[in-house]
C-alpha cells in the first residue's frame, strides 16, 4: 500500500532534459509515498509496478534524464526505495489537465519531415496549457497540424515539443513526431550536445566585450515568480551562459547569447546578474530605464520603442541537433522578428543624432 499518490496511471513517461532544458522549469506528474513497511527495492521496479503501460527500459531511461526523484533529489534507477521515501516523476511540461483541442492557428514550420518538426515560434505565444492558458498555445496549433495524422497523439507525452522558451520569447523550437525521436532529442539536450544561440537586446555594454556568466540559477527566495543567481552554489542548478556583444548602441547593446546549459529563464537572470538586463524585460527590470540621459524627450523615446517591442527583447535564433533515426547534423536560423529590429533601428538613429 501507498501512504500517498499523485496518480497511478501513465501512459509512458517521456525521456528529457529534465535536470533544465531550455528556459524549463520542472512539474510534478506523479507522485508515490512509499509505506513504513516497505522492503529495499529498486526505484526502477518501484515504478513500474505503479505506473501502468510503463516499461522498465522507459523508466530508466527517465531515471537517466534526471525524471526520477527521490525526497526532491534526482536518483538513478538502482536507487533502493526505503520506508516513507517520495517519489515523483517530474516533466519540462506542466500536466494537461484536459484533453488538447485542435485549434487553427498560423504555424511559421521552418522544416519538416517524418520523424520531426522544426517552428519559429512567435512572440506572445505560449508553448504549453496550463496556468490559465488552456486554449491558444502552440500545442493547441500543434495538434491541429496533426489533426490527420493517425499516428500522432498530441496528449501523448512520448512525443511534442521537446523543449520550450517562455510566452514572450520568439525563435525555433523542435517538435518529435515518434517516441523515437523524442528520446533520441530529449537526451541531446539532456547531453546539452545541442546548439542554442540566442539573439537579445540588453541595458549598456558588458565589459568585457565576450565572456561568459556561470551561476547556480534557482527560485527566488524573495519573489516566487522570479529566477536568481545563487553564485555560491546553495541553491538553484548549475547555469553557464556565453555572451558576445555584436552592436553597441550607447546607452544599450545588441549581444549574441550562446546556452551551455539551460533553465529557467536562464539569459534574463543571468543578464541582470550581470548588471545588463533585457530591455523591456518586466519580470527582471528592464522595462525601465537603467542607462540614459534624465530628460522627457529620453523618457518618450524609451516609452516609444518599448511600444514597438512590447516585451523582453529575446529570440531564439539558431537551433542544431542532431537527426535522430540519419544521424545527419542539422542546423536552422530564423531572422530576428520585426519588433527587435524596428527597436534595433530606433537605437541606431537616436546613437546617430547624439553621435554617440
Amino acid at each position: 500500500m501507498m501512504d500517498d499518490v499523485m496518480s497511478d496511471s501513465v501512459d509512458d513517461l517521456e525521456l528529457t532534459e529534465c535536470d533544465g532544458n531550455s528556459e524549463n522549469e520542472l512539474y510534478e506528474h506523479f507522485r508515490f509515498v512509499a509505506d513504513k513497511g516497505q522492503q529495499l527495492l529498486r526505484v526502477d521496479k518501484f515504478l513500474v509496478s505503479r505506473l501502468e503501460k510503463s516499461s522498465r527500459n522507459r523508466v530508466q531511461q527517465a531515471a537517466d534524464a534526471g525524471c526520477i526523484l527521490v525526497n526532491g533529489k534526482a536518483v538513478k534507477s538502482n536507487y533502493r526505495v526505503k520506508p516513507l521515501d517520495v517519489v515523483s516523476v517530474v516533466m519540462d511540461r506542466p500536466r494537461y489537465e484536459l484533453e488538447i483541442i485542435p485549434e487553427d492557428i498560423p504555424l511559421d514550420i521552418v522544416y519538416e519531415d517524418t520523424d520531426l518538426l522544426v517552428v519559429n515560434k512567435p512572440p506572445g505565444l505560449v508553448v504549453h496549457p496550463g496556468h490559465g492558458n488552456y486554449s491558444g498555445t502552440l500545442v493547441n496549433a500543434l495538434a491541429w497540424h496533426f489533426k490527420d495524422n493517425p499516428d500522432y497523439d498530441v496528449n501523448d507525452p512520448r512525443m511534442g515539443l521537446v523543449h520550450r522558451i517562455d510566452k514572450d520569447t520568439s525563435g525555433l523550437l523542435v517538435v518529435a513526431k515518434t517516441p523515437d525521436a523524442k528520446t533520441a532529442l530529449g537526451k541531446q539536450f539532456f547531453d546539452k550536445t545541442t546548439r542554442r544561440e540566442y539573439v537579445a537586446v540588453v541595458w549598456g555594454v558588458p565589459e568585457p566585450s565576450a565572456g561568459t556568466v556561470t551561476g547556480n540559477i534557482g527560485r527566488s527566495l524573495k519573489d516566487r515568480l522570479q529566477m536568481a543567481v545563487f553564485p555560491d552554489g546553495s541553491q538553484g542548478k548549475h547555469a553557464v551562459t556565453h555572451y558576445e556583444v555584436l552592436e553597441s548602441l550607447g546607452y544599450v547593446s545588441v549581444v549574441r547569447c550562446r546556452l551551455e546549459t539551460g533553465r529557467t529563464h536562464q539569459i534574463r537572470v543571468h543578464m541582470k546578474y550581470i548588471g545588463h538586463p533585457l530591455l523591456n524585460d518586466s519580470r527582471y527590470g528592464g522595462d525601465e530605464i537603467l542607462r540614459g540621459e534624465r530628460t522627457s524627450k529620453y523618457r518618450q523615446f524609451v516609452d516609444n520603442c518599448f511600444q514597438v517591442c512590447p516585451r523582453q527583447a529575446l529570440h531564439a535564433r539558431t537551433l542544431g541537433f542532431v537527426h535522430p533515426r540519419t544521424g545527419e547534423e542539422m542546423f536552422f536560423s530564423s531572422d530576428v522578428p520585426a519588433d527587435m529590429i524596428d527597436m534595433i533601428s530606433r537605437w541606431r538613429t537616436y546613437n546617430d543624432a547624439k553621435g554617440l
